[in-house]
């Protein structure tokens, strides 16, 4: 396979976005090949940080890291105004922009940046509930008792926060999470809700439901996908056999409801067809997830071969089907991956960039070509 190839491209795209992009951050498209630029008012900075950061790592390109450096500094400032930040996808923002500088760089104040975004986040903790509260404040009517699957991905935060200062807290409270994610989130056949709700006085268990699926019994695809790699993540740090056979069956589920491509449609209850929306990120995320997997499974097990093969088809699938293109004459737009989705049901970037899929499919080549991981855990662990 081509990665390093892939990687480059991605490189040249890169290279001319940082100095279009300038301090804004880019966010999704809307049919016009140009990113909507943002100003650290959204949940999905940290995927433009992260892309500097692997892009320096593999380049040791002395600009993309003066950019990278520029990105994550400005992470610090909306820490401390407490700008944007009610929600959980704190993981999202800091692991890969502060955390990413104190794995490369070995940054002190990107480590002590990070260490208070867990603090920001176990503020999200509701006991009665035993969760990390979606969204919204706590006591809120709708979202108060309120988990939703992608708060996986920022659980990793914690478990690095918990290795960092040797306190337990910060991953007692992700692994209790996890396991109500896992009991709640995770249906008998592999697939999952994108969301479920407990009541906020008794904390008892209400209903399965979705924000941004096809129906509330209904699996969405970027979902899925965020339960495969959060799952295994889950595994690296607490090795609960668990997790790693609830990571394999999410990913069996999304694999066998793929169509012949590998470029998943954006739920896997929607509508097969041509007309419908697809979602790149979902594969890219997921094909990252797998690869993680991978790599917690012994040589003998007998879904070891069939998960990586997957893993590699599935890339070079996105490569193929949904990369934006080379040169930038050629270029058809601002992204790496064509043909993400966002928010069907909302109407916002049914087919279009999205930052998170164009983060992915590098962390996903990275991976394959160099066994460079992303930021999600501290090297070496």
């Amino acid at each position: 396979m081509n990665w390093n190839e892939w990687i480059e491209q991605t490189l040249d795209i890169t290279r001319t976005n940082i100095s279009r992009f300038q301090t804004r951050f880019p966010h999704v498209s809307q049919g016009d090949g140009k990113y909507q630029l943002v100003e650290h008012t959204d949940w999905t900075e940290g995927f433009w940080s992260g892309i500097l950061w692997l892009s320096y790592e593999y380049s040791r390109d002395e600009t993309i890291r003066q950019a990278a450096e520029a990105a994550t500094a400005s992470f610090q400032d909306r820490l401390t105004r407490r700008s944007h930040l009610e929600h959980h996808d704190i993981g999202f923002l800091y692991l890969l922009s502060t955390g990413a500088q104190w794995i490369v760089e070995q940054d002190e104040a990107a480590r002590k940046s990070t260490l208070e975004a867990a603090d920001l986040l176990l503020t999200r903790w509701r006991p009665t509930a035993r969760i990390l509260q979606a969204w919204g404040p706590e006591g809120d009517e709708i979202n108060g008792g309120r988990i939703i699957i992608d708060c996986l991905m920022n659980l990793p935060l914690l478990y690095w926060a918990s290795q960092q200062t040797g306190d337990p807290e910060y991953a007692d409270i992700a692994r209790i999470h996890a396991e109500q994610s896992q009991r709640f989130l995770v249906r008998g056949d592999g697939s999952s809700y994108h969301t479920f709700y407990f009541d906020t006085a008794t904390g008892d268990a209400v209903r399965g439901g979705t924000h941004q699926g096809y129906r509330d019994g209904s699996t969405w695809t970027r979902g899925q996908a965020w339960g495969i790699y959060g799952f295994a993540l889950s595994y690296r740090y607490f090795r609960e056999a668990s997790f790693l056979d609830t990571s394999k069956r999410l990913a069996r589920y999304f694999i066998d409801h793929l169509p012949a491509d590998l470029i998943a449609y954006w739920d896997f209850d929607a509508p097969q067809n041509e007309s419908e929306p697809r979602d790149s990120s979902a594969s890219a995320i997921a094909a990252c997830g797998v690869l993680e997997l991978v790599e917690h499974l012994p040589a003998d097990d007998p879904d070891r071969a069939d998960l990586l093969a997957f893993a590699e088809r599935a890339v070079a699938s996105l490569a193929k089907h949904c990369f934006s293109g080379g040169t930038n004459e050629a270029r058809e737009g601002e992204g790496f991956l064509r043909h993400g989705s966002y928010y069907v049901r909302g109407g916002i970037a049914t087919d279009d960039y999205v930052i998170w899929g164009d983060y992915f499919y590098l962390e996903a080549l990275m991976r394959l070509g160099h066994g460079i991981p992303g930021y999600w855990y501290e090297r070496g662990r």
